[in-house]
């Protein structure tokens, strides 16, 4: 694990895949540094293991499911529930199977998702924000991988500043910033922000898809779940949710969903119209995220400077940077900012 991770994230879910993907042929994925394999096992439980064979090492991903678990391509040892051997080809039937198993970890599903817990006893569920969203408002996902260290990632969907350049009359216009108040306030999971200020936003994407708002806040739920959440006028309420989740230092995956209630949008719809942009917005993110680490490699060892306007950073560094955890932060933090 790379020393720039707090170890207590192990105890926390961390999303690894979409359930549509894990299937009962195996599926390779690298979290933390960490390769797994993931399968169906025949009554459609999902196995987590460490993507080698206890025998002789052999990747389990490359292995077959058979009725007895999944079995490795090299010796056919096959593992099931939690891990266990099941079956050894070539042992005799009045010898016992070895007293050995593939390391296992916790899985659940959840909002379409496949959640992993690293550790072997931590939180019992994933967050309860994401656990408490209606059931039948998810209206699409999408999975990328990003070129950019977790926190760095994180601090991009989170920080409404960039946009102006980053995303130019998409999401908002340099030329049309209005003053506005943020509030950032820690709860039991992580923490939210309030902007207040701004019930109209001056890009394309609010003209074409929006309407007045009552409300724009933020949620985040350690270790890796971000959400802005947009309530309007008219009752309807959008949430964008992204579960962000390292494949090693520099490289993260994020997971997309789109959540609409209280408002006639058919996924076909949304797809057809929303999506465009919005896959248009994520593209220009992670073309910046990437030219950002590009940079960090260049100069490494280099520190970031920071000011009142980065609200998220330091709440975001105390949860993966094992060096953050004892900086002591506000329990509420309110700043001014034109957006």
């Amino acid at each position: 694990m790379s020393k720039y991770w707090n170890p207590q994230v192990r105890k926390h879910w961390l999303v690894v895949a979409r359930s549509e993907c894990v299937s009962h042929k195996p599926l390779a994925v690298t979290i933390m540094d960490k390769p797994m394999v993931l399968v169906r096992l025949p009554g459609q439980q999902i196995l987590a293991l460490e993507d080698r064979c206890p025998h002789r090492q052999a990747p389990l991903s490359q292995g077959r499911m058979t009725s007895e678990g999944l079995q490795c391509p090299y010796h056919g040892w096959t593992f099931g529930e939690q891990g266990r051997c099941t079956s050894v080809p070539g042992l005799p039937a009045d010898q016992c199977l070895p007293a050995v198993a593939a390391r296992y970890y916790a899985v659940q599903e959840l909002d379409g998702l496949v959640w992993v817990r690293l550790a072997a006893s931590g939180d019992l569920a994933p967050p309860a924000l994401i656990a408490d969203l209606p059931a039948g408002s998810r209206k699409f996902m999408w999975q990328a991988k990003w070129q950019a260290d977790i926190v760095n990632a994180m601090e991009n969907f989170l920080d409404p500043l960039h946009t102006h350049l980053v995303h130019p009359g998409l999401v908002r216009r340099d030329n049309r910033r209005s003053r506005m108040q943020a509030s950032l306030t820690k709860t039991a999971e992580g923490f939210t922000v309030d902007y207040q200020g701004q019930p109209e936003q001056s890009g394309l994407l609010y003209r074409l898809f929006e309407s007045p708002r009552l409300s724009e806040r933020v949620y985040f739920a350690q270790p890796g779940t971000a959400q802005i959440e947009y309530r309007y006028q008219n009752g309807s309420i959008v949430r964008i949710t992204l579960h962000f989740t390292p494949e090693g230092a520099s490289t993260t995956h994020v997971f997309a969903t789109l959540h609409v209630e209280n408002r006639w949008a058919p996924a076909w719809l949304l797809r057809a119209t929303v999506w465009p942009f919005l896959k248009r917005v994520a593209q220009q993110d992670a073309r910046m995220l990437a030219l950002q680490e590009q940079n960090l490699q260049k100069f490494p060892g280099s520190h970031p400077v920071s000011t009142s306007l980065d609200l998220v950073r330091p709440y975001l560094e105390q949860v993966w940077r094992e060096d953050k955890t004892d900086v002591e932060l506000p329990l509420i933090k309110t700043i001014a900012l034109d957006l």
